[in-house]
């Protein structure tokens, strides 16, 4: 009776604090003077359903007292989203857009899905935080559960531990810093140290991540990168006795690059891939930090049937997998998944370490989530799902064939690729969508990406696609 008193008490508590958010928005735009309803007139366009607010809008004035504050490393379009609920986002002035986005691949379950919203408000009761000093009940449990369903999966076939990070960025750090420990382990000289990632590719932000990220849009304004990285053709299979030697100690690659432009691995990319790095020891990572936990419409990306080679053999399988994204659904939390006879048995105490991964609050909200991103209706839904997405994808595609060139990626990871005439358009497509109240993003070069919840409903999918229908028409005419 006392526990269910207690949950009762922490929703409650959840709610307020849900509900209080725009109070306390609103209460400040109150004070500077501003409407609390929506000023039609202030705005560019008053025939669009969703216009971007315009330079004398309270949402600007607002954006603009507090920016000074804020180190200038992103661009953001003008509206400020405050709250959300499923697949919809409500901005400051209470205009809604349906969230193809799930904030870049991490809301698979949508927002502030309600039986998580109990999760963190019932744990922030109980305990957010002791360090690594100490166990706790949820870090192995999560372990544990990651493990278990990898494995039940047909995934992963080593997976045997994990270190929990808080972020993809900290779990790619991690499988970078494991590599590198196998390669001295084999090799104690410290020939064994040069890493190989692909062209296209996006690891993270940090100096080990970004090394494995050749792109010179991120890399050139911190250059020297860590020394000994090599980059490769994607999907090359040719290049890969010489890419790959003796001196490598790790190759990361992604299933599916979802920064890069949602480009798909072939299965025979990736077992040659397997076989070369097992040629010369090296340890083979594979980045599911976008693609992993259901988004596929498999558990793991590269345990997708149609990875499985033509020729009957067995399919690639990582001694490293990183995730994180949709592993806590905004809360943030990385794991790096590795296997005990390739990788694990040369880790030891004090290699590496953390002060926030592995809280209790992360893992336990991350425990409730894999159980229900593990669960096979769920997969076969975004299997389902899927298909609208490309017959829709495929019926623009034919309305449109001087603008779209073509249609990738897998499940709810999908891309459509603007032609090269049209590839300066892209922003221009999303700041269309954006203002009929759909939410896209781009990837790579011209290339706009679709990833939803994985809970979206058919309804909101045809209607997504029909606002994308609209926007394309009135910048490509």
């Amino acid at each position: 009776m006392a526990s269910r008193v207690a949950a009762l008490r922490f929703r409650s508590a959840a709610l307020r604090t849900t509900q209080r958010l725009p109070g306390l928005v609103e209460s400040q735009l109150q004070t500077r003077g501003f409407a609390s309803t929506v000023t039609r007139a202030s705005h560019k366009d008053a025939s669009l359903p969703n216009p971007d607010p315009a330079a004398d809008s309270q949402t600007v004035t607002f954006i603009n007292e507090r920016a000074p504050f804020m180190v200038p490393t992103y661009v953001r379009p003008p509206p400020m989203m405050i709250k959300g609920q499923g697949c919809y986002l409500w901005d400051m002035e209470n205009r809604r857009y349906l969230d193809f986005t799930a904030g870049i691949a991490v809301n698979s379950l949508g927002h502030c899905d309600p039986e998580i919203t109990k999760i963190i408000a019932e744990q922030s009761e109980t305990l957010i935080h002791a360090s690594n000093l100490y166990h706790n009940a949820w870090t192995g449990a999560l372990s544990k559960l990651l493990i278990q369903k990898t494995l039940e999966s047909g995934a992963m076939r080593g997976a045997s531990s994990v270190f929990i990070s808080n972020s993809g960025t900290e779990a790619n750090e991690a499988a970078i810093k494991f590599a590198r420990k196998v390669g001295r382990s084999l090799d104690p000289s410290g020939e064994k140290h040069e890493f190989v990632s692909f062209h296209n590719s996006f690891h993270g932000r940090s100096m080990g991540a970004l090394s494995a990220t050749p792109n010179p849009k991120y890399q050139t304004p911190f250059a020297p990168m860590v020394p000994g990285f090599k980059y490769g053709k994607y999907n090359d299979v040719a290049q890969l006795e010489t890419l790959i030697t003796d001196k490598t100690c790790g190759v990361i690659v992604e299933p599916i690059q979802g920064e890069g432009g949602v480009n798909v691995a072939t299965p025979e990319f990736l077992t040659a891939l397997r076989a070369r790095c097992d040629a010369v020891g090296a340890v083979l990572i594979f980045d599911e930090i976008q693609c992993g936990l259901s988004r596929t419409g498999s558990l793991w990306a590269h345990a997708h049937p149609s990875l499985a080679p033509a020729n009957g053999g067995q399919a690639a399988h990582p001694d490293i997998l990183t995730s994180a994204k949709a592993l806590g659904n905004g809360i943030p939390i990385g794991a790096t998944i590795v296997s005990e006879s390739t990788v694990g048995k040369y880790i030891k105490t004090g290699d590496h370490g953390t002060t926030f991964g592995g809280n209790p609050l992360a893992c336990r909200v991350a425990h409730h989530i894999v159980e229900r991103l593990a669960d096979p209706e769920l997969q076969k839904s975004v299997e389902a799902k899927s298909s609208i997405f490309l017959s829709g994808f495929q019926g623009l595609k034919e309305k449109y064939p001087s603008v779209i060139n073509e249609v990738r990626g897998r499940g709810l990871i999908l891309g459509l690729q603007l032609s090269e005439a049209y590839v300066p358009k892209a922003s221009e497509l999303i700041t269309a969508a954006r203002e009929r109240g759909l939410l896209i993003i781009t990837a790579g070069e011209g290339c706009l990406r679709f990833v939803p919840p994985l809970t979206v409903t058919e309804e909101q999918i045809k209607t997504g696609l029909k606002i994308l229908e609209q926007a394309v028409g009135a910048v490509c005419k």
